[in-house]
């Protein structure tokens, strides 16, 4: 509770080194000059009793540190209402266990790799509200848009291949993409799909051209990324989306190029929107304050106690 206290007018403890001067040099001698020898009637009076010593001096010290206002800060921040807020669309299907699209770790899966580069990606992006669409055969909101970091790179680190079949609706994702953005009031909409095959007539039931229909309703650029070798993939059908949609398409063969396109993205949508942080002040001074107060009452009740001057 009190890490971190520090005191707003730390200048004011030097009122204590004058009380301790003054202990020392500022004594009463009016009883003396009426009674010269009363100090020998005085055995049990303020000056004696270590009690009523200690007593004041707590007073005293904690009035000052009173004074000096003991306080802390809290620092917070709060959510921007305004920013970018991006779909991250990515293909679970089950083409995605293609190994090698690392050469730094050829046991890994293509889906592992891009969990990692995404996370990495959803990390530079602190002020942008993000959600997960994932797609197969057919596809789902992983995560709605959310602010939280932890809490997307979370989800995200649980998806697996085939979680939503093992084909490719490419359209379908694209549309739920769109659905996940409809809410939003954000000037700037981006979806990033990415996807390592063709779209499967089969279970693929949107056109292209009504998923982008739905894109260009909501006033979405997208920015299709097709990993793999150029011919696994449909090339004609990213460059038309990324035309269409007013994004930029792009095609990765290998981790590293991956990693790239995304940080080619992140430069060309960068977040100019910051949180705004502030401060909660908590003061204690009312604790000190308490002490003193008892201190000074328990001295005056045991002063004027029978016995002492």
């Amino acid at each position: 509770m009190f890490d971190g206290i520090y005191f707003e007018f730390p200048q004011v403890f030097i009122i204590f080194f004058i009380f301790i001067v003054c202990a020392f040099f500022c004594k009463l001698r009016l009883t003396s000059i009426y009674f010269p020898h009363v100090a020998q009637f005085l055995k049990g009076t303020v000056s004696s009793s270590k009690r009523l010593l200690f007593l004041k001096w707590l007073g005293i010290f904690m009035m000052i540190v009173a004074l000096m206002s003991p306080i802390k800060d809290e620092p917070y921040e709060l959510e921007p209402k305004d920013g970018y807020e991006i779909a991250l669309i990515l293909d679970a299907s089950e083409s995605m266990k293609a190994q090698g699209f690392d050469v730094q770790n050829q046991h890994l899966s293509r889906f592992d790799v891009v969990k990692e580069i995404v996370s990495d990606f959803i990390s530079q992006r602190k002020n942008d509200n993000m959600g997960l669409v994932v797609f197969g055969a057919y596809s789902f909101i992983a995560s709605p848009l959310t602010y939280d970091v932890n809490i997307l790179n979370k989800i995200l680190s649980q998806l697996q291949i085939g979680m939503a079949g093992k084909y490719t609706a490419l359209n379908t994702s694209l549309a739920q993409g769109a659905n996940l953005l409809k809410q939003s009031k954000s000037k700037t909409k981006i979806a990033i799909l990415l996807t390592d095959g063709y779209s499967t007539p089969q279970v693929d039931t949107i056109t292209l051209d009504i998923a982008l229909d739905m894109i260009k309703k909501e006033g979405i650029k997208v920015y299709p990324i097709g990993i793999g070798m150029p011919h696994e993939y449909n090339t004609e059908a990213l460059l038309k989306i990324a035309n269409e949609s007013g994004g930029v398409a792009f095609g990765a063969s290998s981790a590293a190029e991956l990693q790239e396109v995304y940080k080619k993205i992140d430069s060309l949508e960068k977040s100019k929107i910051k949180r705004e942080s502030y401060s909660n002040i908590n003061y204690y001074y009312q604790f000190p304050l308490f002490v003193a107060l008892i201190a000074l009452m328990l001295y005056v009740y045991i002063r004027n106690k029978k016995g002492y001057a």
